[in-house]
């Protein structure tokens, strides 16, 4: 399933609307494109050779508050399994017996290096690309763990709870702390806000997460959700994008469990 998802072709917004990102190379190339380097081939890679997700939690005071939860003094840090990744035009699924998954939208940052102990001067250089994730929460789950005193991996981890873009070069983004993260639901606006508004930033959050967790490379930094969150329910479509780069699609099904 990785696999097939490096393989997707992204669609881009203007002005990079003639650059396909699709095979082991690029169709049309982008401006600059000789000032990267990192290949094609590369970018396809680093998803399929990840370990982890890294997934930042409460980074955006208004998402904060809305939940009712306290801006928090230092990173709300969960993990994620690559397991959950679902490619573009895939189909996420609500598993029984719940009707409804909650949706987040959020800028990903994708490792492109080893990285331990990495001071936040330098905490750039380690960045080997991005991504548009969602990070579909079975709220009635997390709820009833939080209650419990109990972790909440499974209302964060389940297969196809990470929607996930193809990667960009860091070039499309050179500064993604004041991009447009925006998410649709039936084509109602739901989700629309800007990485400007981040608690934490991009280097801080990977020197201190490396702090703790080796960062190798195609591992994931979710870096947190804007204002906006809400169910999404079985037969709905999901649209989410970056602002004048690009979008993807989801549809919404039941999971059936097989039974034996």
């Amino acid at each position: 399933m990785v696999a097939s998802m490096a393989a997707s072709i992204l669609r881009l917004s203007p002005p990079y609307c003639n650059t396909l990102f699709a095979g082991d190379k690029f169709i049309r190339a982008i401006p600059n494109l000789r000032r990267m380097t990192t290949s094609a081939s590369a970018y396809k890679k680093l998803l399929t050779v990840g370990t982890k997700i890294i997934a930042v939690g409460r980074n955006y005071a208004a998402h904060a508050k809305e939940l009712g939860n306290a801006v928090p003094k230092e990173p709300v840090l969960f993990l994620k399994p690559t397991s959950s990744y679902l490619e573009d035009g895939g189909k996420i699924q609500v598993p029984e017996p719940l009707e409804a998954l909650d949706h987040e939208v959020e800028l990903a940052v994708v490792i492109g290096q080893r990285a331990r102990d990495v001071p936040e001067a330098n905490a750039m250089d380690y960045v080997g690309g991005y991504a548009l994730a969602l990070d579909m929460t079975a709220r009635e789950i997390q709820s009833t763990a939080k209650s419990a005193g109990l972790p909440w991996s499974v209302a964060k981890g389940q297969d196809t709870f990470t929607p996930i873009s193809s990667i960009v070069p860091t070039s499309m983004l050179p500064d993604p702390h004041n991009v447009e993260l925006w998410l649709k639901v039936d084509g109602e606006l739901r989700q629309k806000g800007s990485t400007s508004d981040m608690i934490f930033k991009i280097p801080f959050l990977i020197s201190h997460i490396s702090s703790m967790f080796t960062l190798l490379e195609g591992d994931v930094i979710l870096t947190g959700t804007p204002k906006g969150v809400g169910p999404v329910k079985i037969g709905q479509k999901i649209e989410a994008g970056i602002t004048g780069l690009f979008d993807m699609h989801f549809d919404v099904e039941r999971r059936h469990r097989i039974k034996h």
